[in-house]
């Protein structure tokens, strides 16, 4: 990100201690999810698409991501 200097008659709202570390991690873990891509996208011009049978069907994908998310959701009576 570049650094520019903001004009003196628009001053910046400073961040509380435990919100400007929020933003940092969220700003490490959305770098590590882009490193993330770009080394599959890197792997797959290096080496080419994978095989199909090597591959995991979206619909087996979908369906264990939803159950990860029903299990994360509180049980109601």
């Amino acid at each position: 990100m570049s650094e520019q200097p903001t004009p003196a008659d628009h001053a910046r709202q400073q961040l509380d201690p435990a919100a400007a570390d929020a933003v940092r991690a969220y700003a490490a873990k959305t770098r590590e999810n882009a490193d993330q891509l770009a080394a599959v996208l890197e792997d797959i011009a290096t080496n080419g698409l994978p095989s199909v049978e090597d591959c995991t069907p979206w619909e087996e994908l979908r369906e264990a991501h939803l159950a990860r998310l029903a299990g994360q959701r509180p049980a109601v009576a």
